[in-house]
């Protein structure tokens, strides 16, 4: 005999893969929301170009270069060393690598030809810049991992705007799932998944958690 209580309890209405909260109608079949897919696509932009984030990582390179501080000329003293922050983002292995790593998921997951690069890393940085974003719309309807491209590119830009800025990471707060799982989250979190329970919270809902009470005490 047909059961509608259990139809509506196995039933759950299609989320963002990225912030957790739940499609709207004009976006059912895609993995992700529009405005995640938009704010990605902002964050690959702040990323490129002559006056971008990326760029800004070699000027943030000398101690105290981040905060603005007057570099002395004709100093006794040994140069500082480099700061192994932006160094580490701006080299080989860094913002670069991880979005090339992206872009080329991407050509493997449509069957395309394998993306090819061209002259130094900046130039590199722009050019995987302007495939993700030129294919964007299709990641975000139609590929499994966006939420983690997502995620990947927000972090890659928050960390670049840090160093470049001399900004501090944000403070991380432990807030409790009804589970009894911990979750750190920080103000700007888009969402999260509980790996208690599996929940997935949106920005709004993860944020309204209590916090853990080793937080508290």
């Amino acid at each position: 005999m047909h059961n509608p209580t259990v139809d509506a309890a196995e039933y759950a209405w299609p989320a963002c893969a990225a912030c957790g909260r739940e499609l709207w109608h004009t976006e059912i079949g895609r993995h992700a929301c529009r405005p995640c897919q938009e704010r990605a696509d902002q964050h690959l932009e702040s990323l490129a170009g002559p006056h971008g984030l990326y760029a800004g990582l070699a000027r943030a390179l000398h101690p105290g270069a981040a905060q603005g501080e007057a570099r002395v000329s004709g100093s006794r003293t040994a140069p500082l060393p480099l700061r192994l922050e932006p160094l580490s983002l701006s080299a080989r292995g860094g913002v670069v690598t991880v979005l090339q790593t992206w872009l080329i998921d991407w050509h493997e997951h449509n069957g395309w030809t394998h993306p090819r690069w061209q002259g130094g890393l900046q130039q590199q940085l722009d050019q995987v810049v302007k495939a993700l974003r030129a294919n964007i719309e299709w990641a975000a309807a139609s590929h499994p991992a966006f939420g983690e491209f997502a995620a990947e590119v927000a972090s890659l830009t928050r960390s670049c705007q840090r160093q470049a800025t001399g900004e501090r990471a944000e403070r991380r707060i432990a807030v409790a799932c009804p589970c009894g799982d911990t979750l750190r989250i920080t103000i700007s979190t888009p969402g999260t998944r509980c790996s208690g329970c599996g929940t997935q919270y949106g920005r709004s809902d993860v944020l309204e958690l209590p916090l853990a009470r080793d937080a508290a005490a």
